[in-house]
């Protein structure tokens, strides 16, 4: 992951590089060369997705010297990848709790057996009732209809028989290995407090956007504030990019593999352009679209 990148830019080399006590002792060799189902596991795909998107950063900034950017966001772990690139914290503090955030959470889904549905066609009121009704919670509201909810496995069948009988269109099991942004993270939440209150933390250069308060965080508590609470809390990303598209962003890049973030923006902010790019070929696609 990110071999094309590194072998393109010495700033992303680097980047692509860092490694910590914290982290996998194979998890240069992992990010490097796979397997791929040791990059799925929460404790390597976390600071392996932080790395790649500050590297993707850092060839744009290369290769366009003049590019500068109005605010930052990021969806779930991508929200510590936007609070690095504005300099709030520096890379290898934003490394280490990101390395941190995902031992924890995969301890969490290792102790609580969870699954997340997706909600297609939806509003926040129906979803929240279907996740009261089922024992599950509301984990994001990605905008355009769609709203993810997490819970335990066990009430997984009855989560989707209550979406059936709501008249959602469609409801659809992630394959992810638990329930994020539920209480079924509190004690990934516990354990990553004590990581966030000995990292230094500054007001970033730029806005950046907090998922758990759907809008730009204001002070050093709300960082670490909001940074926690969107482990247990909700994702407001369709608030997110409603602010960004408030404040005069004229257009967004997505850093980062899938164009997943992409996909939703031309639903809930279809005026604003949006580029997205996870490889070396993909960024350098957008570099020349943006330069015509």
């Amino acid at each position: 992951m990110g071999t094309d990148l590194a072998e393109a830019s010495p700033a992303a080399r680097k980047i692509l590089g860092l490694n910590n006590e914290i982290l996998p002792a194979d998890f240069l060799a992992v990010l490097k060369n796979g397997p791929e189902e040791s990059l799925t596991r929460t404790s390597y795909c976390q600071p392996a997705l932080y790395l790649h998107g500050l590297a993707l950063l850092a060839v744009l900034q290369e290769k366009n010297p003049n590019f500068t950017f109005a605010a930052t966001a990021g969806l779930s772990l991508g929200e510590f990848t936007a609070h690095a690139a504005a300099g709030t914290f520096s890379i290898e503090d934003g490394l280490r709790l990101v390395a941190r955030r995902g031992t924890l959470m995969e301890e969490a889904c290792a102790q609580n057996q969870g699954a997340m549905l997706a909600l297609l066609g939806t509003t926040e009121a129906i979803a929240t009732q279907i996740a009261t009704a089922s024992g599950w919670e509301v984990a994001n509201l990605n905008g355009g209809g769609q709203v993810v909810l997490s819970g335990p496995i066990e009430k997984l069948e009855a989560a989707q028989t209550a979406a059936q009988t709501a008249g959602v269109k469609r409801s659809i099991p992630l394959k992810v290995a638990g329930a994020y942004h539920s209480s079924l993270m509190t004690s990934a939440k516990e354990g990553l407090a004590e990581a966030i209150g000995k990292t230094n933390c500054k007001i970033p250069a730029v806005p950046v956007l907090s998922n758990f308060l759907g809008r730009p965080i204001s002070s050093e508590a709300e960082i670490r504030s909001s940074l926690l609470d969107q482990v247990t809390g909700t994702v407001r990303w369709e608030a997110c990019l409603k602010d960004l598209a408030d404040r005069g962003v004229t257009q967004l890049i997505e850093l980062g593999p899938g164009g997943v973030l992409a996909g939703l923006a031309k639903k809930i902010v279809p005026d604003l352009p949006c580029h997205s790019a996870g490889t070396l070929a993909e960024l350098e696609k957008v570099i020349h679209e943006r330069a015509h």
